[in-house]
């Protein structure tokens, strides 16, 4: 039992983290989980323990700081959910070296978005009818992200709120965080119905995550954010890499 302790500094780490740069803690908890062996089910479901509980503190400060779209994260939120449902279901059947591979690659997408998400402009907000059409499909797609591999969709998310709907960065990312609360929770359960959590060791990772998560999103405002992204990009990359031989070592 207390040889499990670990995953509460792993949890505060990735809560740091994930708050500051509004992907969710799983992008560090999974590969992390990962390398150690443990099984994609659950690395993935044990993640979205930490992702939900760094939501939560997240958003509580986010909320102080009124840098949430609320009406917009709802609705994106619960149009993640039946993707979260069919991730999970997906995470059952998936092989090792898939993960590994699939994972990786989500690692090189986040690191991009990472990279260059100053770069991004919003433009005038818009909800059209065809804005919302597309939101739909990211949001659906975006839960399967969710879910599968027990990280946020902020890597989706962001992108779509800043670029297409056209809300500002500095709100963007904590709105990711309050959708983030209905794609994790929603993942959540559909992976307790499969049984894949490890129940206590998802809750090590949730207290960590939280303690993170609240100090993660007061650093956003004062940590020069330009050497975290650097940092953090840098070892995404490395991750992926190491993700990508492991998958070609192990084939089954």
């Amino acid at each position: 039992m207390f040889a499990d302790l670990w995953l509460l500094l792993l949890g505060f780490v990735a809560g740091i983290l994930g708050s500051m740069i509004g992907l969710g803690g799983g992008i560090v908890v999974v590969p992390v989980l990962t390398f150690l062996g443990f099984s994609p089910q659950l690395a993935a479901s044990n993640s979205l323990f930490a992702a939900f509980s760094n939501a939560i503190a997240s958003t509580i400060s986010y909320t102080k700081q009124k840098r949430i779209e609320y009406l917009l994260g709802l609705k994106l939120g619960l149009l993640s959910i039946p993707g979260t449902i069919l991730g999970a279901f997906i995470s059952a059947d998936i092989t090792f070296s898939v993960f590994k591979m699939l994972f990786g690659i989500v690692l090189i997408v986040s690191s991009v978005y990472i990279f260059s998400k100053r770069k991004m402009e919003s433009k005038e907000y818009n909800l059209s009818k065809q804005i919302m059409v597309l939101a739909v499909a990211a949001s659906f797609f975006a839960g399967i992200i969710s879910s599968l591999f027990g990280i946020g969709g902020g890597i989706v998310f962001v992108p779509l709120m800043v670029i297409a709907i056209g809300l500002s960065m500095k709100l963007a990312a904590p709105t990711s965080q309050f959708i983030l609360l209905f794609a994790s929770a929603s993942g959540m359960i559909a992976h307790a119905f499969f049984g894949h959590p490890d129940f206590y060791q998802a809750l090590l990772l949730a207290g960590g995550a939280f303690v993170g998560g609240l100090i993660g999103s007061r650093l956003s405002l004062e940590i020069e954010e330009k050497k975290l992204r650097i940092f953090v990009s840098a070892v995404m990359v490395v991750a992926a890499i190491k993700l990508f031989i492991d998958s070609l070592e192990d084939p089954y």
